[in-house]
């Protein structure tokens, strides 16, 4: 187990040497992740595992707990999200190799073997992020239009029937 988070790493060594990094990393050093945040404060708990499970897959797997910080979309709050992620990334060296990999596994593309590993962390809590983040226990708010007329009319009559009169006239 290591906990300082070296920038760049050789994936491949890693697997063989079945090497873990846990510790926390500020939001802040984020970009990428840091523009869909309503506040760059906090960081992330990870713990990182690479290694081979019992048919030879090379993998890493990535945990991450954090509580970002989201603008409600229904009340424009700022609330904290609990983000778990547990997931198991399947190295592979080009493309063609991903159709290979067992189920439970999404494909981590590694062509000359370098990972970021701030970035993987960040790559996955970008895909844990909600498309419209809205605040729990938010109420919610009633459409402004009712679907009736305003200016009294019924409603219900029928928008072509000028078109029918024209089509039954006779030159």
């Amino acid at each position: 187990m290591n906990n300082v988070l070296p920038e760049i790493v050789d994936a491949w060594r890693m697997v063989q040497a079945q090497r873990s990094f846990q510790g926390s990393l500020p939001l802040a050093s984020l970009p990428r992740l840091r523009g869909s945040l309503a506040a760059a404060d906090g960081a992330v708990d990870f713990d990182l595992e690479f290694g081979k499970d019992e048919i030879g897959v090379a993998h890493l797997r990535v945990r991450a707990d954090v509580a970002l910080p989201l603008t409600c979309q229904r009340t424009l709050e700022v609330f904290r999200l609990p983000v778990h992620v547990d997931s198991r990334l399947g190295l592979i060296a080009q493309e063609a190799d991903e159709a290979a990999l067992p189920g439970g596994y999404e494909p981590l593309l590694t062509a000359d073997g370098a990972l970021r590993l701030a970035d993987v962390i960040e790559d996955e809590l970008i895909l844990a992020l909600p498309v419209v983040p809205v605040k729990p226990g938010a109420q919610e708010t009633k459409p402004a239009f009712s679907g009736t007329l305003q200016d009294g009319g019924s409603g219900s009559e029928n928008p072509f029937a000028v078109l029918q009169n024209i089509k039954h006239k006779k030159p």
